[in-house]
């Protein structure tokens, strides 16, 4: 007996993902789906390059091992926003130590970075790289390279300015004053939570200061001079 053949039906042809941007958002039953990183393929200019960039970051105390980083990507996988960079933490360490200053001052993962300290901790070079990027957006801030109406940017700046002139925040002001450069309609949204906070004490309605506040100011001239700002 004789069985008989028969063609199975045609099936599409499988294709494998060349790029991030074409890979599916795989979701598993019971997760929270999270955009995967665009991959953005670059080529980099050597006129691109701001000489001597990588060497004032590594003069900066805390930011003197950027020299050994040897590219393991550790700090990027442990990083818990990398997803949400346009650079990863690795490839901001090799864009400061080739000195492409605009493209790291303009990136956005120095002001996505989360502080956690997670890079630093697991670094197998012992590079301080979150103090890294504190210095890369206190530059970033001096010269006013920095995504408008970012909040992080802008709420740093008043905030240390606050600090010199008074030599203490006034928590109210501040938040006004970062709503109105940023979204005032998002105050409307937070109203209850401002009127509560007020009841508490929690904001004060009059501007705190501290005596001798002109010492703080002086100390943070001096910083700032030493950076060339």
């Amino acid at each position: 007996m004789v069985k008989s053949m028969t063609t199975p039906p045609a099936t599409k042809k499988a294709t494998v993902p060349t790029r991030s941007s074409d890979r599916p958002n795989v979701q598993r039953p019971g997760e929270e789906s999270v955009p995967i990183m665009k991959m953005r393929p670059t080529i980099k200019y050597e006129a691109d390059r701001v000489r001597g960039f990588g060497r004032e970051i590594m003069s900066v105390p805390g930011c003197e091992q950027l020299q050994s980083c040897i590219q393991c990507g550790t700090c990027s996988g442990v990083c818990p926003l990398s997803i949400y960079m346009d650079h990863t933490p690795r490839q901001v360490m090799a864009l400061t130590r080739a000195d492409f200053k605009n493209e790291v001052l303009r990136s956005r993962t120095i002001w996505l970075c989360a502080s956690c300290y997670a890079c630093t901790v697991e670094c197998p070079q012992e590079i301080r790289i979150t103090d890294i990027m504190y210095e890369l957006k206190q530059r970033a801030i001096l010269e006013g390279i920095f995504p408008k109406r970012f909040p992080i940017p802008i709420l740093a700046y008043d905030f240390s300015e606050m600090v010199k002139k008074n030599g203490r925040i006034t928590e109210m002001i501040l938040v006004i004053k970062l709503f109105m450069k940023t979204s005032w309609l998002a105050a409307l949204g937070n109203w209850r939570l401002g009127i509560d906070l007020i009841k508490t004490g929690r904001f004060s309605l009059v501007t705190e200061k501290i005596k001798h506040h002109g010492d703080i100011a002086r100390m943070m001239d001096a910083v700032d001079d030493q950076k060339g700002s």
